[in-house]
């Protein structure tokens, strides 16, 4: 197991907190990470692109000119695409990037960002985050008392309403439930805030 320090929400530190060293004490893979972040952010493209091809561009229903005769090129269609304003050959058309790795992989991948922070004393232990109204400003000076205020992800337990709206309007700080915590989120934030309780719920799902 693997103590690191647990803080009030004042700052001031209440003890130290066993982490599981099968999660938190890993040596990180940073090829799962890579790939796993990859699947992330392909899943997250819209896919929305498309172009009019032929059968999509108004008008060409007539036939410019007879077939033969005239010295031309036959053509059947003004919509064809080697015409201006004609349809485009091979466009984009929408599509989902989405794609899944194995469980294994992920959660692997899940477990070294988790182990990297722990690591480099990027991961920021809280006993409890409890407002009794969405307050922005004393949000702030938690992060603060925590030397947190940078780019920060705070991972919270269920049903934390206040906490969540408290960091709504917050530059560079993302409140996310502890059933949503992955990889891109815990890479991409310099550090992490965690409370007891959502620990035990990210012990649970990767233990």
């Amino acid at each position: 197991m693997t103590d690191v320090a647990l803080y009030k929400q004042d700052g001031s530190q209440n003890g130290t907190i066993a982490l599981n060293d099968e999660i938190f004490g890993i040596e990180p893979n940073e090829h799962v990470v890579f790939d796993t972040i990859l699947m992330q952010r392909a899943s997250m493209r819209q896919g929305t692109h498309a172009v009019k091809n032929r059968s999509a561009v108004r008008g060409g229903g007539k036939k410019p000119w007879r077939q033969k005769g005239t010295g031309r090129a036959r053509q059947g269609s003004i919509r064809s695409p080697q015409w201006r304003g004609g349809g485009v050959v091979f466009g984009p058309t929408p599509r989902s990037y989405a794609y899944h790795l194995p469980r294994k992989v992920t959660r692997l991948a899940m477990k070294s960002v988790l182990s990297a922070k722990v690591a480099d004393d990027k991961l920021v232990m809280i006993d409890s985050l409890a407002f009794d109204a969405p307050k922005t400003k004393e949000f702030a000076n938690m992060l603060n008392a925590l030397n947190a205020d940078t780019k920060t992800l705070v991972v919270l337990e269920n049903d934390n309403d206040n906490a969540i709206r408290s960091a709504r309007n917050l530059e560079n700080v993302k409140v996310i439930d502890a059933k949503e915590v992955n990889v891109l989120d815990v890479a991409n934030y310099d550090k992490v805030v965690m409370t007891k309780t959502a620990l035990s719920q990210v012990e649970e799902v990767l233990a």
